[in-house]
């Protein structure tokens, strides 16, 4: 195991725990950085930039209604743009990144899609929903995701009644989101939804209603136990399983530190430290003491929505301060890339790994940083003699390869098209 330098461990706290490190950031040592990106206190950047509140999505209206129809997708796409940008907005004011950068991966655990959910208003409660709770316990954030409104539409609980349960919510709480693939039979499936039966999701409200006269409520039989179970009581059950920890903490290490699982050692340590409080900032305190979080081969490639933000952040450039054209080039960017907030591919999440580094991917990369580059303050680049160094300091990144030293220094004329190259360089686009 090749270990890495104090000041490229700091760096990559700030690109795992959060989007990357803004400019002075890496001054800082790692065990004062780990306190401060994981015992997050007052933001002022976060807290000038509120949820917002976009209220219910339009009516529906009928099928032969084209104009209706037509301007209902039209006042829902304004809706759900609106919530990527801000979104995105959030993640560059934020102070402190970790917060987000924690809800972003619990976006992509519980994966749920606008495309289905219809509606920006429930994809925001959600949202805020795993940013309050998402840096605490898993118990509460799992209790409070099983009876999320935009899930049940995601997952069809409204279809899910007494006498006709639907499966999908029981099924993927169990494989993706607390168990895992192996660990519960089709039986356990088909028992476990008649324990979620009776809650139901409106458009126009944020908070599920439980209904009593759809609950099954006679006893079921889960994971070798029979009781009557419920929602809550089917949580606990699945968490409280020898299973789940090692699920959840296989599953932050996978997009946090490494492809790799981490060894039975490491596992045990980690699993010990979550602990019976299920206690996620405990548990990513133990992640950055480990000897193979500072292994040199435990790279991770950035997911587009990690890397933008993070670019967006050196480069102090806003989402929010882009015009209309602006803010739609960035998302059609993140589209070429294959990734725009709250709207995951499936209930599985997003890809991980060289699934981001495919040709046209990069390519919407490009034109990404291109379109950043020209709203960026570049005049301490523009000033510095060493210009590949002036701009690797502004990323983040402690050092370039010869080649791309070499690709640096034959556009060191144009300092727009040097931060372009350097913002798609090996060196920022993965997480070293």
């Amino acid at each position: 195991m090749a270990g890495i330098s104090e000041r490229a461990a700091v760096r990559r706290l700030h690109d795992r725990f959060g989007f990357g490190p803004r400019p002075g950031d890496l001054d800082r040592g790692f065990a004062e950085t780990v306190t401060r990106l994981l015992t997050p206190g007052e933001d002022p950047g976060a807290k000038a930039t509120p949820i917002p509140r976009p209220g219910p999505p339009p009516d529906r209206p009928g099928k032969q209604d084209k104009p209706g129809k037509q301007a209902y997708a039209k006042s829902l796409q304004a809706q759900a743009t609106q919530a990527a940008i801000w979104w995105l907005d959030r993640m560059v004011a934020a102070d402190l990144a970790s917060v987000e950068r924690l809800t972003w991966f619990w976006h992509g655990h519980f994966a749920t899609s606008e495309q289905k959910v219809k509606s920006p208003e429930l994809m925001l409660a959600q949202n805020e929903a795993q940013r309050t709770l998402g840096m605490g316990g898993f118990t509460a954030l799992a209790q409070a995701m099983i009876v999320d409104p935009a899930m049940l539409l995601w997952l069809d609980g409204n279809s899910n009644k007494a006498g006709k349960p639907n499966e999908n919510l029981a099924r993927e709480f169990m494989e993706l989101f607390a168990l895992g693939v192996g660990h519960y039979s089709e039986t356990d499936v088909r028992e476990a939804a008649r324990a979620l039966t009776g809650w139901a999701a409106k458009r126009d409200t944020t908070t599920a209603q439980f209904v009593a006269k759809r609950h099954d409520n006679t006893a079921k039989n889960v994971l070798g136990s029979t009781a009557n179970f419920d929602a809550k009581s089917f949580v606990d059950l699945v968490l409280a399983r020898p299973e789940s920890a090692p699920f959840v903490v296989g599953r932050l290490w996978f997009r946090l530190v490494s492809a790799t699982p981490p060894p039975a050692d490491v596992l045990n340590r980690l699993v010990a430290a979550y602990g019976g409080a299920r206690d996620i900032r405990a548990l990513l305190t133990a992640i950055a003491a480990e000897p193979l979080f500072r292994d040199s081969a435990t790279s991770l490639v950035k997911q587009p929505v990690e890397w933008l933000a993070g670019l967006m952040r050196a480069l102090g450039v806003r989402p929010s301060k882009l015009d209309d054209k602006g803010k739609t080039q960035l998302l059609a960017g993140l589209r070429g890339m294959g990734q725009v907030p709250f709207q995951p591919p499936s209930v599985g999440g997003w890809a991980a790994g060289g699934a981001w580094l495919t040709t046209s991917a990069g390519v919407a990369r490009l034109h990404l940083a291109q379109l950043i580059v020209q709203h960026a303050d570049l005049g301490a680049v523009a000033k510095a003699s060493d210009k590949p160094a002036a701009i690797g300091d502004l990323l983040g990144v402690d050092a370039w390869s010869n080649r791309t030293r070499a690709a640096l220094a034959g556009v060191g004329g144009d300092v727009k098209q040097l931060s372009t190259v350097a913002a798609c360089a090996p060196e920022y686009v993965v997480s070293g």
